[in-house]
C-alpha cells in the first residue's frame, strides 16, 4: 500500500469541520413542533446524543459523528474518529452497545485498500470498548469521510445531560486543549518531530469515565468538548442550566507548552474564527490573547464536568483511579439578567 498523506485530500479536518454553531442554528430552526413524549433528549438540548425512554427504566442513546482525516495516517484515522463518535455515548453517561460505520471514499484518488486501513482503525477502537462494528453504509465522495452512527443504554436515572448544573458547581475538564492548534500546525508543516504524536495521543484516549460518573449524583452534568471548543460547549452547558460560568484562563491544561508558540507562529484552525464569530459576543475574556484557545476546535476532547462542591475530593479520587488527569478550571454561577456575557474568562 502506497504511504499517502490523507490530509492533503481534505479541506477541513476533524471536527474543525463542524458548521458553526450560528449556522447551525439557522439550519435546525423549524415552526414544527413534534411532540414524541418519550424523547427525553432531542435536537432541540444542543446535547452530545440523543435519548429515548425505552419505558422500562433504560433510555436508548443515540448519536452520530463523522468528519474528514485530521491526519494522515489511515489506520489512525478510522481510531480518532471512531473514540470521537464513541464519546457522545459516555458524555451522556451511557454504555455503547453497537456502533455502524459512514465512510465515504473518492474511489478515483484513493485506493480501496487505504480506506480499509481506516476501517481496521475502527474495528480496533470498537473491539476495545466492547461493541460491535456491525454494518454501516459508504457513498464515492470527493473527499475522504469516516465516522461512526453508535447506539447506548443508560439507566433513566443515572442518565447526565448538558442541562442540569447549579450555581457553585466546580467544573472540571478531562483532557487538555490544543488539538486543533497541533493539527493545523502539522497541515503548515511547522509541527516538529517531538511534537508529531502529541494530539494523537489525546484523541484516542476513550472517555470511558463518563460511564464510571453516571453512578454518582454529585455530577450534576456532562458533555464533551468538541469542534466548538471550549468556549462554545461551556456555553451550551450554561445556556441548557440557565447559568452563567467563571473561568480561570491560567488552569486551562494544554497538551503541550509549545501551542502557545505554534499560534503565534500562525497555527489557528479556520474553525477557531468561525466559533468566535458565533459565540463570542457572550463571552468575556481578560485578555485577547485568550481566544485561540477558549475556541480552539477539538477533536476527540475531554469531558466537561459539572460537580457539586461538596464532593469535589472524592471526585477527584475517582478521576485519578481511573487514569484521568484533575483540572478545575472555574465555577458554575448565578445567572446575570444584566450582563451580555454567560462566561467570563480572567
Amino acid at each position: 500500500m502506497n504511504k499517502v498523506k490523507l490530509t492533503q485530500y481534505s479541506h477541513g479536518a476533524g471536527c474543525g469541520c463542524k458548521i458553526s454553531p450560528s449556522i447551525l442554528d439557522s439550519i435546525l430552526h423549524s415552526e414544527i413542533k413534534p411532540f414524541f413524549p418519550d424523547l427525553i433528549v432531542g435536537y432541540d438540548k444542543r446535547d452530545d446524543a440523543a435519548v429515548l425512554d425505552l419505558k422500562n427504566g433504560t433510555a436508548l442513546i443515540s448519536t452520530t459523528d463523522f468528519f474528514m482525516p485530521i491526519v494522515d495516517d489511515a489506520f489512525d484515522f478510522g481510531r480518532i474518529a471512531s473514540v470521537n463518535a464513541i464519546s457522545d455515548v459516555y458524555a451522556m453517561g451511557g454504555r455503547p452497545v453497537i456502533a455502524i460505520g459512514i465512510l465515504g471514499w473518492p474511489v478515483d484518488k484513493l485506493a480501496p485498500d487505504i480506506a480499509a486501513e481506516v476501517i481496521r482503525g475502527a474495528r480496533e477502537v470498537c473491539n476495545e470498548v466492547s461493541i460491535p462494528l456491525a454494518g454501516g453504509h459508504s457513498i464515492d465522495s470527493p473527499e475522504p469521510i469516516f465516522g461512526l452512527a453508535v447506539n447506548g443504554l443508560v439507566e433513566v436515572n443515572r442518565l447526565k445531560t448538558n442541562a442540569s448544573s447549579i450555581a457553585g458547581d466546580i467544573i472540571y475538564l478531562t483532557k487538555p486543549l490544543g488539538v486543533g492548534v497541533l493539527t493545523t500546525a502539522e497541515k503548515k508543516a511547522i509541527l516538529k518531530d517531538e511534537h508529531k504524536d502529541l494530539a494523537k495521543e489525546s484523541m484516542l484516549k476513550v472517555n470511558k469515565i463518563g460511564r464510571v460518573l453516571s453512578e454518582y449524583s454529585f455530577v450534576h452534568a456532562i458533555t464533551d468538548v468538541t469542534g466548538f471548543g471550549l468556549g462554545g460547549h461551556l456555553l451550551e452547558m450554561c445556556e441548557a442550566s440557565n447559568l452563567n460560568a467563571f473561568i480561570h484562563y491560567v488552569k486551562l491544561p494544554l497538551i503541550h507548552n509549545s501551542i502557545l508558540d505554534y499560534i503565534q507562529s500562525g497555527a489557528v484552525p479556520g474553525g477557531t474564527h468561525r466559533n468566535w464569530k458565533s459565540y463570542g459576543h457572550k463571552i468575556k475574556l481578560s485578555n485577547d490573547e485568550y481566544l485561540p484557545i477558549v475556541a480552539d476546535p477539538q477533536t476527540s476532547g475531554g469531558l466537561l464536568i459539572s460537580v457539586d462542591p461538596a464532593n469535589a475530593s472524592e471526585f477527584e479520587s475517582i478521576l485519578k483511579e481511573n487514569n484521568c488527569i484533575v483540572n478545575e478550571i472555574g465555577r458554575f454561577t448565578k445567572f446575570a439578567p444584566e450582563s451580555q456575557y454567560r462566561i467570563i474568562i480572567e
